[in-house]
């Protein structure tokens, strides 16, 4: 059995489906492989195949051996651990069902809310998914899953059987939840599984704040239904003549670079057409492969012709949320609220490896004044700490506070400065992107 060429398309258009993005493309890369008959893919086999396609393609291809010995190596994620240059935590390689699972299938069967341990004994909902199942029950972002069954959370944490008291991730698996909302309030209710489709733009508004009408939404991540999503927010704050516009990436691991080209185009419109949003460049001998790509409403229709924006960020802000940020800054004035994003400031374009889809590292990203190689993150203008205290938007949440406060002085509050780590977040700057995005599935239900 082939990897579906439709799938194989679809990253490629991705390209950096965790970070900055490709030059396009209708198929995979085949590096002169023959990938169709699987029966002669020896890990020895695999091994060599990929050395060959690193020495060609990798971004650091300068610095591999001349040589390695494919059977030196179980596998060839060994392989690829062995090959890893120090600047590179992103280089990955999936199996085709990892693959669909992280970046194709935009729905799965649950609750609808994704989850963060936050102490011993503390769940905390980070996010929920608008029409989910839990959505209808009434949870919210910041609530405290207090019980499952009426057996309390600290106790099903304590003896390691919190997830499995959820149950399985199956349409019709019905547990009775009782949770905490900020206020205290506790709320209890039966709720069943369901099909989830996973929404990417969460608790859009619009804020008044000294008669200026102030955008806001969260943008969780860059898949195919990210367009429409947007193009749903910006309706809305061109309808209420918004004069300036928060985007909060705080826990977007990336995705597809188009959608961050839109969300970059339709925030700045006039300030950027024509101008040029990424270029990519590859290593040395596939130099003929750079391309510069210019800002475009792609699948966008309102535009508001900003001239400033703010971003919110953590350490799990990475890949195309940080070239929101780096393509934007030449043009606009551009203000960073939270911590550090991940750092990375690097692409791939996936190669298929027999049954497997590889993602190393192909080339870089800069933007229009040839500004990249943030591999420390994008340091932040106000430092803040991420905690979940409140839903989207609310005065009560950190970042979304600083941001009003900012907006309020233009200058950073004086209870913004903190070193902590997000509790929020769970992450920490260069944390690879592959994580960030097994971390953001694992912590669905």
């Amino acid at each position: 059995m082939t990897i579906n060429k439709s799938i194989i398309s679809v990253a490629i258009a991705m390209s950096l489906s965790a970070c900055g993005g490709s030059s396009g493309g209708d198929s995979a890369n085949t590096g002169g492989s023959d990938n169709s008959d699987y029966a002669t893919c020896s890990v020895a086999d695999q091994n060599q195949r990929f050395f060959d396609y690193m020495k060609d393609d990798y971004f650091w291809a300068s610095q591999l051996p001349e040589q390695v010995d494919p059977e030196a190596f179980d596998d060839v994620y060994e392989l690829l651990e062995e090959l890893r240059v120090p600047e590179d935590s992103y280089s990955y390689i999936l199996t085709e069902e990892e693959y669909e699972s992280l970046f194709v299938t935009a729905e799965y069967a649950g609750f609808g809310f994704s989850q963060q341990q936050v102490s011993a004994s503390e769940i905390k909902l980070r996010l929920v998914y608008r029409d989910s199942p839990a959505w209808e029950a009434g949870m919210r972002r910041a609530d405290s899953i207090i019980a499952i069954d009426g057996v309390p959370t600290s106790d099903l944490l304590s003896n390691g059987s919190y997830n499995d008291a959820l149950g399985e991730p199956e349409v019709g698996v019905t547990r009775e939840i009782t949770w905490r909302k900020p206020s205290g309030e506790e709320m209890t209710a039966s709720i069943s599984k369901d099909t989830v489709e996973t929404n990417t733009v969460m608790g859009a508004q619009v804020w008044s704040l000294d008669q200026r009408a102030i955008g806001y939404f969260t943008l969780d991540s860059f898949i195919n239904r990210t367009g429409a999503d947007l193009n749903e927010a910006f309706d809305q704050f061109a309808s209420a003549n918004v004069e300036e516009l928060v985007i909060d990436v705080r826990y977007n691991g990336g995705g597809l670079i188009r959608y961050a080209n839109q969300a970059a185009t339709q925030t700045a419109g006039t300030n950027v057409q024509g101008k040029t949003f990424v270029e990519y460049r590859f290593n040395e001998q596939n130099s003929n492969q750079n391309e510069a790509v210019p800002f475009g409403l792609v699948d966008g229709v309102e535009q508001l012709d900003l001239d400033s924006v703010i971003v919110l960020t953590t350490g799990a802000s990475c890949s195309s949320s940080e070239l929101i940020i780096n393509s934007l800054k030449p043009h606009v004035d551009v203000t960073v609220i939270g911590n550090r994003t991940c750092g990375k400031p690097v692409g791939q374009v996936p190669e298929q490896l027999c049954d497997k889809v590889t993602f190393a590292i192909n080339f870089e990203t800069v933007n229009s004044a040839g500004e990249g190689r943030y591999f420390d993150g994008i340091a932040p203008t106000c430092r803040v700490t991420d905690r979940i205290v409140a839903d989207w938007g609310s005065s009560d949440d950190p970042l979304t506070g600083a941001a009003l406060s900012y907006l309020e002085n233009g200058q950073c509050s004086t209870t913004s400065a903190s070193n902590e780590l997000a509790e929020g977040a769970g992450f920490t700057p260069q944390t690879p992107v592959f994580y960030n995005l097994k971390q953001k599935r694992a912590s669905l239900q």
